[in-house]
């Protein structure tokens, strides 16, 4: 069909929209008055609370063979078009839209949705709406529903009356609104630019690393009248910048050319990343090996992966360079701590060494097995999670509060066992378990060591863990490997020189003390991990938690009085104790899971300088000139904490940041969050925290140290006046 009489048919069926009375006499093929994109009003929270910002969702299922269109519909079509009638105290933003494909009709490129799909709006809720207040929310919705010989103009009206209440969320509503916004396009956080050539064709330069693979992308322009959307587009590479080049649009002013426009780069994969692009000049088209080439019919890269010509050098030196780098990252962490606590158990058994260096040898293989297979295995489930599409970054287990009842529990029977309440030795089924002397005692030592050692991202490894994320698997599981290597390695020394040994105290009566004392920073490890579930669950769900600790408190007790009156099965009441506080971690925390509100609002009183972390605002308060500072934490990194006390949340800090205008924005990634994970992956992190500062007018932020001096922070504030 020529382009012209198609777009002709097309505003034939806008027009009808426009005038639904003649459009109520017409029948279309194939519909027969039926609904061909189903579209329906869901909320993330019935109950938002006043003050805050919740989630809308309009769902749309477009019927087989039928497609709805992106914000920016293509050579033609209709973006939707919302119509709200909202009550006091309540506002609705703008909408959004998931990654779009490309569709061509004839020599027309749409942006379009051929699979059900969501539009999120954010909803704020003033903070003088009373609790209990009833908020009916109607929209008019306004949409063409198309396929490849028709297209008819939809309307349906959608309402849904929420309630002012706490904010509660249901887990089943949270888990679709997150599967949602996992297909939500993420900001490049870096600035891209544009250039002309040839007086009709655009050169855009986006930062990308080298590193990202690619398939088949696409460039979607959210501004009108920049291109062509049917133009080809040649992607080439010219280090860390992917250039895309394609055809200007017609109806471009040469007199005055834009200052900036939007748009979103489809990765090819379903994922997208939104950017803004400024006038400026580009660099040349890439000259490292390869370029892609597009037909008229659709968007392609010549090779389905853009690879260089030195790409496999390229892989050699960043594994080496991530290997390294997450071996020296691991070496620290023992002074961390996260870790620190978990190693002493392990100065019992040196200074206990009695075998000579052949059973010196053996412990510290068994131990560093321990610390590299754990390593290993969630290196490895972290990529396999990944490659099924979830957003997980490191320390991804201790964002499951049952992972940190059973760590708790641990810890407290290890803790009791040191200070002498029973002896590990005699039950069975917990004999093989850190405090045990030998080699089972040094592996599983290792093992907790490293288990525990994930809230910490220390200085070298959070790099090095971020480039194995885009490393192939073997050199990705390669740099994990490393990190447990660097955990081991102190260890490992000890047990093959023997100079190092003979340092230690000599074996003596002070060692039984010496085993005491040692259980204070067990317990406060537990301490620690007893705090990060009160912030995971509620305050029910914290009792249930600490009834869990007591009752396999009190069945080691009923043991060590059994074992010191040598009596027969004397492990029993810790193994059944152990039993029923194990089963109850797997249940009580989905009983007593604590109700999140949506802490990313979109919209932010502009007097606020203390803000929850949210790309879309940091954008737009980056373009307003404001300096920034954005830091990702989490209850369970100590080190985040520790930074937080001492360098960030300090009156000398926070004086100059009233002083100097410095906005603060928080990501807390404790319960996990798909747009932080994404987020610090685009910084080249897998994990908190991450320190990024924002001068007013920069192009990009300055990473800071993750370990933060008293002053840093105030040095930044006082270099602003």
């Amino acid at each position: 069909m020529p382009r012209s009489i198609y777009r002709y048919c097309v505003l034939f069926y806008l027009a009808l929209m426009l005038f639904p009375q003649i459009g109520a006499a017409q029948e279309f093929p194939g519909t027969s008055g039926e609904t061909l994109i189903k579209s329906s009003l869901i909320a993330e929270t019935n109950q938002p609370a006043a003050g805050t910002s919740s989630t809308l969702a309009v769902f749309m299922e477009p019927q087989s063979g039928w497609h709805g269109y992106w914000k920016q519909p293509g050579s033609i079509g209709l973006a939707p078009q919302f119509d709200w009638q909202l009550p006091d105290g309540v506002s609705v933003g703008d909408a959004s839209f998931p990654v779009p494909h490309t569709l061509m009709t004839g020599d027309l490129m749409n942006h379009v949705f051929e699979h059900p799909y969501a539009l999120l709006l954010p909803v704020e809720i003033d903070g003088s709406v009373a609790p209990g207040t009833p908020l009916p929310i109607t929209v008019g919705l306004n949409y063409l529903a198309c396929r490849a010989d028709a297209c008819v103009p939809e309307q349906s009206t959608l309402a849904i009356t929420l309630t002012a209440g706490d904010g509660r969320i249901t887990q089943e509503r949270k888990a679709r609104f997150d599967e949602w916004r996992r297909e939500l396009p993420r900001p490049l956080g870096s600035q891209a630019s544009f250039v002309t050539i040839n007086d009709a064709r655009l050169r855009v330069s986006i930062p990308l690393p080298a590193s990202m693979t690619l398939n088949d992308p696409h460039l979607f322009v959210d501004t009108d009248n920049i291109v062509d959307p049917a133009a080809e587009q040649i992607f080439s590479r010219e280090g860390d910048v992917l250039i895309v080049e394609t055809q200007r649009a017609n109806s471009w002013s040469a007199n005055s050319p834009p200052a900036a426009f939007e748009a979103l780069l489809s990765l090819g994969t379903g994922t997208g990343l939104t950017l803004v692009s400024h006038s400026a000049e580009a660099p040349a088209a890439g000259t490292n090996g390869y370029q892609s080439t597009s037909t008229s019919s659709s968007t392609t890269i010549a090779s389905t992966t853009i690879t260089s010509t030195t790409g496999e050098q390229g892989i050699s030196t960043l594994l080496l360079t991530a290997f390294f780098g997450a071996l020296l990252g691991g070496v620290l962490l023992n002074i961390m701590p996260c870790v620190f606590p978990i190693l002493s158990l392990k100065v019992l058994s040196l200074a206990r060494l009695t075998g000579g260096q052949r059973e010196a040898r053996r412990e510290a293989l068994a131990y560093t097995a321990g610390v590299v297979i754990v390593c290993l295995l969630l290196g490895a489930t972290i990529i396999a999670l990944r490659a099924v599409g979830t957003q997980v970054g490191w320390a991804f287990q201790l964002q499951d509060p049952r992972v940190i009842v059973v760590l708790t529990l641990l810890t407290v029977a290890i803790g009791f066992n040191l200070a002498g309440l029973f002896e590990l030795g005699s039950i069975n089924a917990g004999g093989k378990l850190a405090s045990q002397d030998g080699v089972a005692g040094a592996f599983w030592t290792g093992v907790l060591a490293a288990f525990v050692a994930t809230p910490c991202s220390g200085p070298f490894m959070a790099t090095a863990l971020g480039a194995a994320l885009v490393l192939p698997t073997f050199a990705a599981l390669t740099v994990f490997a490393g990190l447990g290597l660097g955990i081991a390695l102190p260890f490992l020394l000890l047990g093959f020189v023997p100079v190092l040994r003979r340092v230690l105290p000599r074996p003596g009566p002070w060692l039984a003390t010496f085993r005491h004392i040692m259980a204070i920073p067990m317990f406060l490890t537990a301490l620690a991990l007893a705090w990060v579930l009160g912030r995971q669950l509620s305050n029910n769900g914290m009792i249930a938690s600490l009834a869990l600790i007591m009752l396999l408190a009190i069945g080691l007790w009923f043991t060590g009085l059994r074992q010191r009156s040598a009596k027969r099965l004397s492990w029993l009441p810790a193994g059944l104790a152990a039993g029923l506080a194990l089963t109850g971690s797997v249940l009580v925390p989905g009983a007593f899971i604590q109700q999140a509100v949506d802490l990313n609002p979109l919209v932010s009183s502009a007097n606020t300088r203390s803000l929850d972390f949210n790309a879309n605002r940091l954008i737009e308060l980056r373009q307003q000139g404001h300096a920034i500072l954005v830091y990702f934490s989490a209850d369970w990194c100590v080190t985040c904490k520790i930074n937080e006390q001492r360098a960030i949340n300090t009156p000398r800090t926070q004086q100059a940041f009233e002083q100097a205008e410095v906005i603060t924005m928080k990501g807390d990634w404790t319960n996990g969050d798909p747009a932080i994970t994404t987020f610090l992956e685009q910084h080249g992190r897998s994990g908190v925290p991450l320190y990024l500062w924002y001068a007013p007018g920069a192009t990009e932020p300055e990473v800071l140290s993750q370990l933060l001096a008293p002053n840093t922070l105030t040095v930044l504030a006082s270099q602003l006046d």
